[in-house]
């Protein structure tokens, strides 16, 4: 199957580096107006480009819309009145099935996926969507290219901002960060402060996702009452730390509806 990337940003990046580690038999090209983009890729993957996007459509079984949701609409209308019939998954956050498919028209056959950068590691989880009409031999084709990087999960779209909002691997990153600059601050050295925020974070959630205790039992053993760890949480929470989580939910979200509407 030819799968052509439509944008060599980040993503597209991330998702080469573990098509590669998992040795697709796919014959992988992306577009992208950036040639300096396009070299990088080229130097980095190994993978095939293509400058011209009307070439690169041409070479298409599968298309994957790799920009920034702001730009969908723009790339969309370059490509123009698509005759042939043709699979496209779009990565932009927000952006709808239905306006997707009203840019472009009955040719082509739209899903949406959320791949995580993680995917790099072949280790990403991806949330796919499609619409009810799209034929079982089509999903199974997305389903399985997404495969590839990583598990597969598929959801309604009603349910997809709240999901893209809530698995960002920024979440662990930006956690893992604030844990280590307060170790650092309690006397902790960088990489000591980053290997212990690592094992809380990391470990610990690969014992509950691996094992067969639920996350409150877990919590409880973890945390003994009057304990350090509970101590720690119990200021975290009053310090307002699900407050502050529940309001970041609630900003990503306005902005994934907010994509909707460009």
């Amino acid at each position: 199957m030819n799968v052509v990337f439509l944008g060599g940003g980040r993503i597209t990046s991330a998702m080469l580096a573990g098509l590669r580690l998992a040795k697709s038999k796919h014959r992988l090209l992306v577009h992208d107006r950036d040639l300096r983009k396009l070299k990088k890729v080229k130097k980095c993957y190994e993978t095939a480009i293509e400058p011209d996007l009307k070439s690169a459509i041409a070479q298409a079984d599968l298309v994957i819309v790799a920009v920034r949701p702001d730009s969908v609409g723009g790339l969309l209308r370059a490509i123009g009145g698509e005759k042939r019939p043709l699979l496209a998954v779009s990565l932009a956050a927000g952006v709808p099935l239905r306006m997707l498919s009203k840019a472009l028209g009955a040719p082509v056959r739209w899903a949406r996926a959320m791949p995580s950068p993680v995917c790099r590691s072949g280790r990403g989880l991806t949330a796919v969507t499609f619409p009810p009409t799209l034929p079982a031999k089509d999903r199974k084709r997305i389903r399985e290219f997404f495969a590839s990087s990583g598990p597969v999960i598929e959801i309604p779209e009603s349910k997809f901002d709240a999901f893209t909002v809530t698995y960002s691997c920024s979440h662990g990153y930006h956690a893992l960060a604030a844990l280590a600059d307060a170790a650092q601050a309690a006397g902790l050295d960088r990489k000591t402060a980053l290997l212990a925020g690592a094992d809380a974070l990391a470990d610990g959630i690969v014992a509950w996702r691996e094992g067969e205790h639920s996350l409150e039992a877990l919590l409880e053993e973890a945390a003994t009452p009057g304990g350090i760890a509970a101590t720690t949480a119990n200021a975290m929470d009053a310090a307002g730390f699900q407050r502050a989580v529940r309001k970041g939910v609630a900003a990503g979200l306005r902005r994934a509806r907010a994509n909707a509407r460009q």
